[in-house]
This record gives structure tokens, C-alpha cells and sequence, in this order.
């Protein structure tokens, strides 16, 4: 069986338009949601939004005709382009897109078209001149850590011979509208695992990887994975953190270390009441609740398909820095059994790590990397 390995990433966030601007602000603790006074029809909303003209000005440095593209495919070239640059495109070369909505937008404008995942995930890898058929991940807020197993998975069976994850998603009246409708929202900016956390705050961000069975300048490796559904409720996580915890134990296995090897843990923290207390049940149950955990939702927000991708890009750079990365929003514990979240930045040496997320439906994904 090949080993597998993330080579280069890239990720375009409010806070940045490369790895190194995103975690220098994240160092210093700043974050991208902010209050929006008026979205769509929803007033005193928290959201992390990225400005339209910072998108059209980084855009215009590849693409003079930018009224060509939507807001989402501009965002979706300008993050993958330095890293095609740098690594190039072969006959077997995967593009595998992680979204949960696409282009929705194309809906105001009345084209049905554009708003198909598959029309999207199309034209951008017509764009880049990939000679395969794009593959794409959509499986609610899981979709970007799921999009890396089906890249690993893909090349260790020799399907392809490297792959592009791409994740993207954009904070949209559709979006906020289905969250609101879950009163799932939260009126100020979120706090994962905090006594007081009421609720989450939606996000928009791109990042990829570049993924490939060569080891040569490899930043980690993909040493295991895991996708199960608890099959619990449409919404609802089950109480007992039971798909996230065969998950993480499934993952665990495949890379064939124990819980205690793993040195720090980027959690999917959205701040809901449901969501953190599962978690942690969860960690407890696997008897990993001293292991330093975080959610980078209180930077970024939970930027959907996007989420697992971007944070487990951040995660990467942790590992290379052997920096701890702080949980933003967290002050008080308010789940019901103990979990170590890191609350001040902190020097560690990080050899594994493991990125976990959970959906909608029911589904639960969890990825460990070794540097």
C-alpha cells in the first residue's frame, strides 16, 4: 500500500490571502467575523466574511476578465494557482472539490446551470486543463477531511498518481437562512466549548492541498482516516459522540498508534450546545481528554465544506511551527466531561496530530497526520 503525503497547501481566508498571513494573524489572536448590520433580509448578523474587492483585486493579478467568473470561481483559481504553479498537472493529476453549496448565488441570477456542484467543479478544471474527470465531495460539514480520505484512498489504489483538495464555500442569504432556521445561530462571536456559548457563526474561506505519493518535501503524511455516520438525527449529533468516536478509534487503528502518541487535536467546535458536548464525550470515551484540543472556529467561523480543509491546513503549519494554536472565544469549560483546550500559545513538539469533523446527518470524519 503507498504512503501518502501533503506536499504544499494554500488557503484564502478573511484574515489572508496566503498560509503564512492566516497564521500570523491567528498568533495574534484576530479574527475575521465581525458584525454585518444588514444581510440580505437578516439584520445583526456574525459572520466572517472576505471583502468582494479584496477577492476582484487578487484576482486581476491572473485573470483580466474577471467579470468571466463568479465570486466563488474567482476564489477558487486565485487559491489554487500558486500551488499548480508549483507542481503542474499530469494525465493521472485528481481534482476532488469539497463544497457544500457551490454556487448557490447563480440562483439570484436565475441560472440554474451554474449553480450545479458539477458545472462548477467543470469549469475550473477545464480552466486549469485537468485531463480527468473532477471528483467532488458534498457531505455537509464534513466534506473537506472526507475529501482527503477519498484523495488518499484514490492513490493508494493507484487511481491517480497525485491529487488538488480543493474546499470552498461562501456565507450566502440561502446559507444563513438554513442555519437560522436550526436557531443555530449565535448573536455574538462564537465560543467553542465555552460555558456561555450560544450558538455558531458562519464563515466563507478556499484552501487546498496538494497530495502525492512521493515523500520528497513532504510537509506530513496521511497515516490514517476514518468516515462513519451515527445515524442519529438530520441535524442532531448523537448524545454518546458515538460516529465520532469510531471514527477517531478507526483512524487510529489504520495508522497503528495509540491515543497517547497523538500530541495535539484540531477539533470541529462549531460552539453549539450539542455539538461541543458530544466532542467531548467522545475524547473522554477514547480517554484522549488531556491531549491539547482547539476549534479554529472563533477565526474563521465554520466556513462548511471549507472547515475541515482549511483547519487542517492550519494544522499543518502548527505542526511545522511546533506551536500550539489557541482556541479563540474560550474562557470557562461548559461541556460536562473534562477536555484539555488550549488557551494560551505554547511551544510542543507536534509529530502526530489528528483533524476530526461532524455534519449534518450524522456524519463524522477523522484524519491523522504524522510530520
Amino acid at each position: 500500500m503507498k504512503n501518502v503525503f501533503i506536499k504544499q497547501t494554500n488557503c484564502i481566508t478573511p484574515l489572508g490571502f496566503d498560509v503564512a498571513s492566516n497564521w500570523n494573524a491567528i498568533q495574534n489572536l484576530q479574527t475575521g467575523i465581525s458584525l454585518h448590520e444588514q444581510f440580505g433580509a437578516f439584520s445583526n448578523i456574525y459572520a466572517s466574511c472576505i471583502p468582494n474587492s479584496k477577492i476582484k483585486e487578487n484576482f486581476q493579478q491572473i485573470e483580466k476578465s474577471v467579470d468571466d467568473f463568479s465570486r466563488i470561481e474567482q476564489l477558487l483559481i486565485s487559491v489554487m494557482k500558486p500551488i499548480i504553479d508549483s507542481n503542474g498537472i499530469q494525465p493521472k493529476t485528481a481534482l476532488i472539490l469539497s463544497t457544500t453549496k457551490g454556487n448557490i448565488s447563480a440562483l439570484e441570477n436565475n441560472d440554474l446551470q451554474s449553480a450545479f456542484l458539477s458545472q462548477l467543479a467543470k469549469k475550473i478544471a477545464n480552466y486549469f486543463q485537468f485531463q480527468t474527470e473532477p471528483i467532488i465531495v458534498s457531505n455537509a460539514c464534513v466534506s473537506g477531511v472526507m475529501a482527503l480520505s477519498v484523495a488518499k484512498r484514490m492513490l493508494q489504489m493507484q487511481v491517480f498518481e497525485n491529487a488538488y483538495v480543493v474546499a470552498v464555500d461562501e456565507v450566502t442569504e440561502f446559507v444563513v437562512s438554513g442555519f437560522n432556521s436550526f436557531q443555530a445561530m449565535s448573536d455574538e462571536p462564537c465560543k467553542p466549548y465555552d460555558a456561555s456559548r450560544k450558538g455558531v457563526n458562519l464563515g466563507e474561506a478556499a484552501a487546498v492541498v496538494f497530495v502525492d505519493t512521493k515523500p520528497e518535501n513532504a510537509l506530513v503524511e496521511i497515516i490514517g482516516d476514518a468516515n462513519i455516520n451515527d445515524a442519529n438525527h438530520i441535524s442532531g449529533p448523537s448524545r454518546t459522540g458515538e460516529g465520532l468516536f469510531l471514527s477517531i478509534q478507526s483512524a487510529l487503528k489504520e495508522a497503528n498508534i495509540t491515543t497517547d502518541k497523538i500530541d495535539a487535536i484540531s477539533l470541529h467546535g462549531t460552539a453549539t450546545l450539542y455539538n461541543d458536548e458530544m466532542e467531548a464525550i467522545a475524547l473522554n470515551r477514547l480517554q484522549m481528554q488531556q491531549i491539547p484540543a482547539q476549534s479554529m472556529k472563533g477565526y474563521f467561523g465554520h466556513t462548511l465544506g471549507t472547515s475541515g480543509l482549511l483547519e487542517t491546513v492550519l494544522l499543518i503549519e502548527s505542526m511545522q511551527k511546533n506551536t500550539l494554536i489557541v482556541s479563540k472565544g474560550f474562557v470557562n469549560l461548559g461541556v460536562s466531561q473534562p477536555i484539555q483546550i488550549t488557551t494560551e500559545i505554547a511551544k510542543k513538539d507536534i509529530k502526530y496530530a489528528l483533524k476530526t469533523a461532524s455534519g449534518f446527518g450524522g456524519c463524522n470524519s477523522a484524519i491523522v497526520l504524522k510530520k
